[in-house]
């Protein structure tokens, strides 16, 4: 069953082509008196040049002139002119013997069929680029999935690689935290698994997400870093990608702590109705800087996936004085 556009698409030519048949006739049923020609020759001359936008439309341009086969193109369009011209002439004759043709009779009959050519043309480049358009749409909107789906899935093994690492660090202390940040590990790994595959994700999820990972953390390193984690507001109908603020946390843990005296990092989340302000600083030592392959695959996810879904609605700071690295992310969100 067609769709509604193409229901849309075959009103347009109906009511487009009603106007050109039965308006005149209803309007100027005296043309006989006034052409010379008899009236119901518009109807049927009218109903034979709507063939021939379809047939240029729809079979002589795309199929001759698009195809640099033009030369035979204007051949069969002037056989066309030419043989429609004298046909009508037949007709006349049979129909309507003795009938004495003017020259402004003659015009009538000749000329016409160019603008209904021309028009089919016209309408066929008009088609080709919304044509063109719409692929073009729907190939962006595939390389889109496409993309987002490998970058989804890159998000899972840095994360794990991240945490393992964590784990291993409290495996070779020796601490009692082990298993209760194992628990906890195994609760975000659970949320991963079966949240972050929606299409929409709530803030509130995330944000609830980030707060785990924060504590987990704070089970590793206890009171020997500094750690405030702000949140104001509250829109709990709005969404955003999942997994898109714990990147930068992660990346603040990964670099600011261990290497370092008195580390800090400070979280802060905002939310005005569809509007997140988001930023995470820290301290860091520059000459003891991490330079393993992973580092930097979170950030860079984060930034393509920020350009890929929300082009124009986000603002994203990453400023580096040289110890506090400080990261400052505007967006705008789903509501």
């Amino acid at each position: 069953m067609p769709a509604r556009s193409a229901w849309f698409s075959y009103g347009i030519h109906l009511l487009i082509w009603g106007s050109l048949l039965f308006i005149p006739l209803i309007f100027f049923h005296n043309a006989a008196d006034s052409t010379g020609l008899p009236g119901n020759f518009f109807f049927f001359a009218n109903i034979y040049h709507i063939a021939l936008f379809y047939i240029n439309a729809y079979f002589l341009y795309p199929r001759l002139f698009t195809r640099n086969l033009w030369w035979l193109y204007l051949l069969i369009l002037s056989a066309i002119m030419a043989g429609s011209y004298y046909a009508k002439l037949t007709l006349l004759n049979w129909f309507y013997p003795g009938m004495v043709l003017t020259e402004y009779n003659n015009r009538i009959i000749f000329f016409p069929p160019i603008a209904f050519l021309i028009a089919g043309v016209l309408y066929r480049l008009v088609k080709d680029r919304v044509e063109l358009e719409r692929r073009e749409k729907e190939n962006r909107a595939e390389r889109l999935v496409s993309e987002l789906k490998f970058l989804r899935s890159q998000i899972s093994p840095h994360f794990l690689f991240n945490m393992m690492t964590n784990m291993i660090s409290l495996a070779r202390k020796k601490s009692d935290l082990l298993e209760p940040s194992l628990l906890k590990l195994s609760d975000l790994l659970r949320y991963m698994l079966y949240e972050s595959g929606k299409e929409k994700f709530l803030i509130s999820d995330e944000i609830l997400y980030l707060k785990s990972y924060v504590e987990l953390q704070q089970m590793r390193f206890g009171e020997d870093t500094d750690l405030q984690l702000e949140i104001r507001g509250d829109n709990s109908g709005c969404h955003i990608e999942p997994m898109l603020l714990v990147p930068f946390v992660e990346n603040a843990f990964k670099h600011g702590i261990g290497t370092v005296e008195n580390p800090f990092i400070k979280i802060v989340i905002e939310i005005k109705e569809d509007h997140l302000s988001f930023s995470v600083s820290n301290n860091y030592n520059a000459g003891n800087l991490s330079k393993d392959k992973s580092s930097g695959i979170g950030l860079e996810n984060v930034k393509n996936r920020l350009e890929l879904l929300y082009p124009g609605k986000y603002k994203l700071d990453l400023n580096d004085s040289g110890s506090i690295y400080t990261v400052k992310l505007n967006l705008t969100l789903t509501c």
